[in-house]
């Protein structure tokens, strides 16, 4: 069956975000072989790059929102983008990314359209018989459901980072696109941005991290990070923290991956002083291969790790960080 499907390309700091990329693919995916994929970017200028390896990925028309307004985001104005682009595309789904934005968007949308909404998909099911299921997860991860939509309403999907593989570049004599600007208004903004703080896991989005380092209460300080941060840039990856280590004031809540923090699946997570406690496994335990050191034998972590090392994270960490930069170094 062909579907017309749209994507919203989420970007940051001016680049698109690999989970609009992940949702290209499914978008992909939906539509068929007949079916046509839509793409929309919200941009105060300097699209042109985006737009053009969307189509060089896969999409079939990019629409371009560009506005003084949209220089940073605002949920009134991107929503009203999405609105304008629902209006021109009649698409029969939109995909976002899972992300804060997407998770405020998409809401917005579903209730402007009549649509339906299914948030934070980890897998795409087609069926023989045309029906399509998306999976997500359940009771952090301890249970999965299958939903699908009642046909005669628009579907509104947000997927999860780090879970569906992105589109990648096809063939380009096959491929040709368009690039058309979205007229759009600009609401009454009820939401001023005054200013930016960002505090990130080394530069890096722990959500599309593939390699997180994280400590918990056993990093036992601000200082007993450093180790983590050294093991990570050593793997390229992200470092991450519990509510426990947050709380204890050894990092910022920016780090923080659990039910009440970040939801994280990346291919490498390794826990470091980390006991395992259920609020902490709601947000990475869907990771690929887990890692968990700990001084206690008998800690929860050790229960859904895929490797367990027993012995103080001071002495393995700067063990395991020494054996991979001569990995590298030798490679």
């Amino acid at each position: 069956m062909s579907r017309t499907v749209l994507i919203y390309a989420e970007r940051r700091d001016g680049a698109l975000r690999r989970v609009a990329l992940e949702a290209l693919g499914a978008a992909r995916l939906l539509a068929g072989d007949d079916g046509s994929v839509h793409a929309v970017i919200a941009s105060s200028g300097g699209a042109a790059d985006d737009a053009a390896e969307l189509i060089a990925r896969g999409a079939d028309i990019v629409h371009v929102a560009d506005d003084p307004a949209l220089l940073g985001y605002t949920p009134e104005a991107y929503a009203a983008v999405l609105n304008a682009a629902m209006a021109a595309v009649q698409p029969d789904a939109l995909l976002l990314g899972h992300t804060s934005a997407g998770r405020e968007l998409a809401p917005r949308v579903a209730a402007a359209h009549g649509a339906g909404h299914i948030a934070d998909v980890i897998a795409i099911e087609p069926s023989a018989g045309g029906d399509i299921g998306f999976v997500r997860p359940l009771y952090a991860g301890k249970a999965f459901e299958r939903r699908s939509f009642e046909p005669g309403h628009p579907w509104i999907v947000t997927v999860r980072p780090n879970n569906l593989p992105p589109a990648e570049p096809l063939d380009a004599g096959d491929r040709s696109g368009a690039v058309t600007e979205l007229p759009f208004s600009v609401p009454p903004l009820l939401t001023a941005v005054r200013g930016v703080v960002r505090r990130t896991a080394g530069g890096m989005d722990l959500a599309e991290a593939d390699i997180v380092v994280s400590g918990g209460r056993g990093v036992r300080s601000a200082a007993g990070f450093e180790p983590l941060h050294a093991l990570a840039a050593a793997l390229g990856g992200a470092v991450g923290a519990s509510r426990a280590a947050c709380d204890a004031g050894y990092c910022d809540y920016a780090l923080q991956i659990g039910q009440t923090g970040k939801v994280v699946t990346p291919q490498l997570y390794i826990a470091c002083g980390i006991s395992g406690a259920i609020q902490h496994l709601a947000g990475m335990s869907q990771s690929r291969t887990i890692v968990a050191i700990n001084k206690d034998p008998d800690a929860p972590i050790f229960a859904i790790a895929d490797y367990g090392i027993v012995g103080d994270l001071f002495e393995v960490v700067p063990l395991l960080t020494a054996e991979v930069q001569r990995a590298r170094s030798a490679g």
